[in-house]
């Protein structure tokens, strides 16, 4: 991408594309479940602990926290853009006291566990500081505005903002899907 800053080593990943920048200032846990697509961005910061898959022509802006351990997974499609600060939590303790609430404490006395899939899907923008939970699907087009809470799965071509996210108006989506058909995406 034309930047002279050091980079994370690509291969540690499961699967690289071409005309990446990773800062080496990101941290991924597991990066042998980590599939990095073509031209993306992933800035200083971001922490990463699940299976990511990452699609084409994204951008993870700096100091994205995308949690929930090995059995969770974050999916984000073609076109997506994620802002600074947000926070993609694909599993948690469900805190009910069944058990310990620590990734520290052995299995066997630990309070469930959700683990999940979080999909971002195509042409998503999120903005900065977004809290997105366990389980949830942006769908194609969404946008969710910054500070948000996304707690349910969101609507196509959708503007969401608030806690919890909620939906305030349509949004556009004639130019970005004829561009991506312009790239060669359908």
């Amino acid at each position: 991408m034309g930047l002279n800053s050091k980079q994370f080593d690509y291969s540690l990943l499961r699967k690289c594309g071409s005309n990446v920048f990773i800062s080496q200032q990101v941290e991924i846990r597991r990066p042998h479940l980590v599939d990095v697509g073509n031209n993306v961005a992933i800035d200083t910061g971001t922490y990463i602990t699940t299976e990511a898959i990452v699609g084409d022509y994204i951008h993870i802006g700096p100091y994205v926290v995308i949690i929930g351990g090995e059995k969770s997974k974050v999916e984000v499609e073609n076109f997506a853009s994620i802002a600074a600060g947000t926070r993609i939590l694909a599993g948690s303790d469900e805190f009910m006291g069944e058990g310990l609430t620590s990734v520290t404490v052995p299995e066997a006395y630990r309070d469930r566990v959700k683990h999940s899939v979080v999909r971002i899907e195509r042409f998503v923008g999120v903005g900065a500081n977004v809290v997105i939970l366990p389980g949830v699907i942006l769908a194609e087009g969404s946008v969710v505005g910054a500070g948000s809470l996304v707690t349910k799965n969101t609507e196509p071509w959708t503007i969401y903002v608030g806690v919890p996210a909620r939906p305030v108006k349509l949004r556009k989506r004639e130019k970005m899907i004829a561009f991506a058909k312009e790239l060669g995406y359908e």
